[in-house]
């Protein structure tokens, strides 16, 4: 059967190139980075947004699948079938008791530590990664990783079909690298730290020809994180809140976010206004903080040394890009310490019973911090993103937890320990006041 026009202009792709970021440079769609030609900058998709606007609606988008591919016209694959295991359309909690703990009036946590199918927000770039390279031909995929990337590439690969090598640091934490041995990748564990597997696997895609994520499938692999901005701004009834908070490691998701805004009021999905971009680090790893407090334009390369490994990148490749979002918004980039990390792991539990890893502790610690200082007003709408699930960081939270009372199958022994636990409850409470 022959085609109609409809049918056509429906399917046809709304991406038409990369572009460099710094010069301006096109090329062609296919497995590429940086722009080679001119100045090695780094690419980005390039789309059709009048194409876009005439093409989708908030009718048409509420139509969609409950995943990422709701929102596929801003996405730079051209299939009808892309890879789809449900990620994305995780919840935006209103965090009522944590916003009354720190004084503000209507704070929500965007919690992708449920998002599907490997409990972190890599999940989003990985499929919309994987799709694109099985269009551009891979049949191997890989990736340089802290240990979320690592379970995303290799759980979807699982799921595509597609033979899978992933490079982790040789000290990750035990759950990440159960969660990624599970589904039978070749895993090589490099004796270094993130920025040291990076520039290895650099080399390995320049000598194998397979797709990497997060290195020649960079700008299709980034554009994932989009789906975050789209799906707060959905969730919030079409509006954009006031103010984010999210974490930064190369800080590509940052930017991603902003992106997200940005397209939506561009094709006319919701109405422009200001939003303050605040970024969180941890002070063992925090380059881009260090940058912003010193009001530089560039990002010295630190080497990593802090529990919050998910975003440890001593060389942040969007570091230059983040700082510029959230100086030109009127954001902030702050770092926390690692035992504030914990505290923060702690209190987003103990109020809103959410169990995020050390990076999501990192962007906890860095809102008390900020409203603290007087930098978050207590009548802004505030989104604070949280990445990836405690389960699989267990090990920082070790040792600053309580431990569970040991008693005999007796009513007196449960007695006896229920009151020593209301005593250690109203000791601590004294502490606090003190």
């Amino acid at each position: 059967m022959t085609q109609s026009i409809e049918q056509a202009i429906a399917t046809k792709p709304t991406f038409s190139a990369l572009k460099c970021r710094e010069c301006g440079e096109t090329y062609d769609l296919g497995a590429k980075h940086v722009c080679e030609d001119v100045c090695f900058g780094p690419l980005e998709v390039a789309y059709d947004y009048d194409e876009i606007r005439r093409r989708v609606t908030r009718s048409s988008i509420q139509a969609g699948p409950l995943s990422i591919w709701r929102y596929k016209d801003f996405l730079p694959v051209s299939t009808d079938n892309p890879i789809d295991v449900g990620t994305g359309m995780t919840p935006l909690v209103r965090a009522n008791r944590l916003a009354r703990q720190l004084g503000l009036k209507e704070l929500y946590i965007k919690n992708d530590a449920v998002n599907m199918p490997t409990l972190s927000f890599k999940d989003r770039v990985v499929s919309v990664a994987l799709t694109r390279a099985r269009e551009l031909g891979f049949t191997t995929v890989s990736c340089a990783s802290t240990g979320n990337l690592a379970n995303s590439t290799a759980a979807i690969a699982a799921h595509a079909g597609l033979d899978c090598c992933v490079f982790i640091p040789a000290d990750l934490e035990a759950g990440k690298v159960l969660g990624t041995l599970i589904y039978n990748p070749t895993v090589m564990a490099v004796q270094g730290n993130y920025d040291q597997v990076n520039r290895l696997c650099s080399e390995v895609a320049n000598t194998q020809g397979w797709g990497f994520v997060n290195i020649n499938l960079r700008p299709y692999y980034s554009e994932g994180s989009k789906t975050l901005g789209y799906e707060v701004a959905e969730q919030l009834g079409w509006r954009l809140p006031d103010h984010i908070v999210a974490p930064l490691a190369s800080g590509s998701l940052f930017t991603k976010i902003y992106k997200g805004f940005q397209e939506f009021v561009k094709v006319g999905l919701v109405d422009d206004k200001p939003v303050r971009f605040s970024g969180a680090q941890a002070e063992g790893c925090s380059p881009i903080a260090q940058a912003f407090k010193e009001g530089r334009d560039f990002v010295t390369p630190v080497k990593p040394n802090t529990i919050a490994k998910s975003i440890a990148i001593g060389n942040p490749a969007d570091g230059i890009y983040a700082l510029d979002i959230a100086r030109k918004t009127n954001g902030n980039i702050e770092s926390v310490t690692d035992a504030e990390v914990i505290e923060g792991m702690k209190l987003l539990a103990e109020t809103e019973g959410i169990f995020t890893e050390t990076a999501g502790g990192t962007t906890i610690a860095v809102l008390k911090k900020l409203v603290e200082a007087g930098k978050i007003d207590p009548d802004e709408s505030t989104v604070v993103y949280i990445t990836g699930n405690g389960l699989k960081t267990q090990e920082a939270v070790q040792g600053y937890i309580g431990e569970p009372f040991t008693i005999e199958p007796k009513l007196d022994s449960f007695e006896r320990a229920l009151e020593r636990s209301r005593t250690l409850d109203r000791l601590e409470w004294q502490q606090v006041l003190v």
